[in-house]
């Protein structure tokens, strides 16, 4: 379980290719405190630490995780969020978040509104996945309040911390994004469609 509260920004060093899986490896401030089987987030997936450097650590993403994230997009240089799991009995200062990305969603729009920014984002609603105005929702990783929300897209707005910490500052208009929706309001949707 994680938080969506990103603790860095790791960047890209190196990507190969392994038949259908991608093995990804990633420089940041926090790969020195990884250890080798250990969940880690990356861009909300999360995904197991198989080999460490000095300063960087590798995961591997199999088909089904390229196929329905942004993980297959990645190149040499992108910023990557990065969070470990929480640890039991801390604070949860973001909400509920699996690491399971539900599917993509496609930026439509970024605003900049007298100091922090509005992103809008389209989605797929089809498999029935919902967002709530105030609710709760993770881009990327990161734990955010969802404003104007609509069947097939909503907003969030970015203060500059977040857009500084997170790879939000990379973000623009077209770009795919992991989603992963709010897990109390899957199952509330999934009783009620019983």
């Amino acid at each position: 379980m994680f938080t969506g509260i990103i603790e860095e920004l790791g960047e890209v060093t190196e990507l190969i290719h392994d038949q259908e899986n991608l093995h990804i490896t990633v420089k940041s401030k926090l790969s020195k405190e990884l250890k080798i089987d250990q969940s880690l987030a990356h861009n909300g997936v999360c995904l197991t630490v198989i080999k460490l450097g000095d300063d960087t650590h590798t995961i591997t993403a199999i088909k089904e995780t390229i196929d329905k994230s942004n993980i297959g997009q990645l190149r040499i240089g992108s910023k990557v969020n990065l969070e470990r799991a929480m640890q039991l009995g801390a604070r949860l200062d973001g909400h509920i978040v699996q690491g399971h990305v539900d599917q993509t969603a496609v930026c439509i729009e970024v605003k900049e509104q007298d100091g922090s920014w509005i992103y809008t984002f389209k989605y797929d609603n089809t498999y029935n996945n919902l967002t709530i105005e105030k609710g709760s929702i993770t881009v990327n990783g990161v734990s955010l309040t969802v404003v104007n929300s609509k069947p097939a897209s909503f907003s969030v707005a970015i203060i500059p911390y977040t857009y500084e910490h997170t790879n939000f500052h990379q973000i623009k208009e077209n770009d795919m994004i992991n989603l992963e929706f709010d897990v109390i309001g899957k199952y509330v949707a999934r009783l009620i469609e019983k």
